[in-house]
């Protein structure tokens, strides 16, 4: 098992469109297509708290990730969401970190 954390910086002021976007459509579609999200999060305390959102994913492996994740960028529901939630006010994602991570053998995630 591993894990990928997603973080989203927003651009400023678009925070509340990326996550109605994440409520009314990622979650579920992340759902109908088997991605696995451990967790969805905003910063209460430290640096861009107003325009980051974090999450977790778990994969079996790289080969999962890669084929779900290229499921998702091809869905015709997920691409018409993002362009909906686009459409008043353009883009909403500044920018993205991304971090596979490996479990180590004393994690409670395994």
């Amino acid at each position: 098992m591993l894990f990928e954390l997603r973080i989203y910086y927003t651009v400023p002021g678009r925070m509340p469109a990326l996550q109605k976007r994440f409520r009314e459509d990622t979650v579920r579609i992340f759902e109908r297509l088997g991605i696995r999200a451990v967790g969805y999060f905003t910063d209460h305390i430290g640096p861009d708290c107003d325009n980051k959102l974090t999450y977790l994913l778990a994969w079996e492996d790289l080969e999962e990730r890669d084929r779900l994740m290229d499921a998702l960028l091809a869905d015709p529901e997920w691409i018409a969401a993002r362009a909906r939630s686009e459409a008043d006010g353009g883009p909403i994602v500044e920018r993205v970190e991304n971090s596979i991570l490996l479990p180590t053998s004393f994690s409670p995630l395994q």
